[in-house]
């Protein structure tokens, strides 16, 4: 049996669409698990609306999520004249044929199927009337000749026997009248010249791949295997699609998601193996198999992808989650000065606590990062006359104390609690707004600590304050 191939072949006409990534993702999984290759076709016939810009953006998000496909990019539109030539070996071998109904007649023909409620396919007009009745001014499309006898079987890796009956797979164009190929025979064209031996794609191809399996017998080609994978569903059950919110990379990416934990939930999205929820990059591919996909479609739960960042949050090495968090406020927030960095670093034990996204992350460290604290309005309402004095007290004993620690800053903290009459919030909030802007974030010590000396008498010396 030839090395396993598989491709994932998107279209550059938009973002990324998340159901794609889960796609890339299942064939790359599966030939690395199978110790072959993995090719990524760029399918950009669509002239209009395939942009550069698109193309790059799928490269980047496939990366940044960790799938890479081997050798060169694919691209089907340098590709079309191959395409051509197998549709006049079609016509010539009589598995195809040209097709005179002018536009006014194929309209006709779906509103008559429209009216009976059924839906629309090709009569078959020209399927067996000779060339000499063609009309001269109408340039024909050319239509591959499906089998009317009979049923077909599709034995699908995932979804099992499918059989349909041959009837109902219409006369399809493979040529269309300004000569371009249509989809089906360049994806067909394509994946026969790339040596693909394996088609794992959305199930909403499975009318696709019944048309594409005729031309591969009609040309006498090998015909691959084929898995369809159910859809990904909203939490309301609806199809996904790419006008819904969170349906891209870079939704995900923006908010703070870490490209680990977003794969790691995406191949538990309709895949399982054994009860194992938590794959590395290594177990996911030591593991992986057709088996495992479910035939039912998956709802993408925002809650879920939440849940399984904070578990990595809060797993992985501190040093890597620094990184990616540099990383992160880089590309979507301001860079890090250095000096703030070494701050960040020795604080992300509790800034990382409770935080679900990168964005948490930056959320709870704010006030470390920025010179000036900015203050929500209404908390600032909260330093009244008695906060004030809280402040202003501690500002004196804290300028006293040498070296900086939960246990020189509790006694101060204690004292002032007592000497006005008071209770840990009531001090403790008070300081958190002055030194931080708001009355939500870390526990005031840890604050407190993560600033150096000068930096809190400084802030806690802010005139909106006194």
């Amino acid at each position: 049996m030839p090395k396993v191939a598989t491709r994932f072949a998107p279209s550059p006409t938009g973002a990324l669409h998340i159901g794609g990534v889960r796609t890339a993702l299942f064939n790359w999984l599966y030939s690395k698990n199978q110790k072959g290759t993995f090719h990524l076709r760029i399918e950009d016939t669509d002239k209009e609306r395939s942009k550069d810009e698109h193309k790059i953006q799928i490269i980047k998000s496939l990366k940044w999520i960790g799938i890479e496909h081997d050798g060169d990019e694919y691209i089907q539109s340098t590709k079309i004249d191959d395409h051509i030539n197998v549709a006049n070996e079609l016509l010539k071998n009589g598995h195809a044929y040209k097709c005179y109904c002018s536009t006014e007649e194929i309209e006709e023909q779906k509103k008559r199927a429209r009216q009976k409620k059924f839906p629309y396919v090709y009569n078959r007009k020209w399927r067996d009337l000779p060339e000499s009745d063609a009309p001269k001014d109408i340039k024909p499309v050319i239509r591959f000749k499906s089998k009317i006898e009979g049923t077909s079987v599709l034995k699908d890796l995932v979804q099992g026997d499918v059989e349909i009956e041959n009837i109902t797979i219409e006369d399809f164009i493979i040529l269309r009248n300004d000569g371009t190929p249509t989809y089906n025979l360049s994806a067909t064209v394509d994946d026969h010249q790339m040596n693909m031996t394996h088609i794992i794609r959305g199930d909403d191809h499975k009318i696709n791949t019944f048309k594409q399996m005729q031309i591969y017998l009609a040309m006498k080609w090998q015909v691959p295997f084929f898995a369809h994978i159910p859809l990904i569903h909203t939490i309301e059950g609806k199809k996904l699609s790419k006008r819904d919110n969170a349906s891209t990379l870079d939704d995900y990416s923006k908010i703070g998601i870490m490209p680990d934990a977003l794969r790691n939930y995406l191949l538990r999205l309709g895949w399982s193996y054994q009860d194992k929820e938590i794959f590395t990059l290594e177990e996911s591919i030591q593991h992986f198999n057709l088996e495992g996909i479910g035939k039912s479609p998956s709802k993408l739960d925002m809650s879920r992808i939440l849940s399984m960042n904070e578990y990595y949050i809060k797993n992985i090495d501190e040093k890597d989650l620094f990184d990616q968090f540099v990383k992160y406020c880089k590309l979507y927030k301001s860079e890090i000065k250095s000096d703030k960095k070494d701050k960040i670093k020795k604080s992300l034990t509790f800034l990382k606590n409770k935080a679900k996204t990168l964005q948490d992350i930056f959320n709870n460290g704010k006030y470390i990062i920025v010179n000036q604290v900015s203050f929500n309005q209404e908390d600032l309402k909260l330093i009244d006359t008695k906060a004030k004095k809280v402040i202003s007290d501690f500002n004196n004993q804290f300028s006293k104390i040498d070296k900086l620690s939960k246990e020189t800053l509790e006694p101060i903290i204690n004292k002032l609690i007592k000497s006005n009459d008071t209770n840990f919030k009531g001090v403790g909030q008070p300081l958190r707004v002055a030194l931080t802007g708001s009355k939500f974030g870390p526990g005031v010590y840890d604050i407190i600590i993560s600033l150096d000396k000068e930096e809190v008498i400084r802030r806690l010396a802010n005139k909106k304050l006194i």
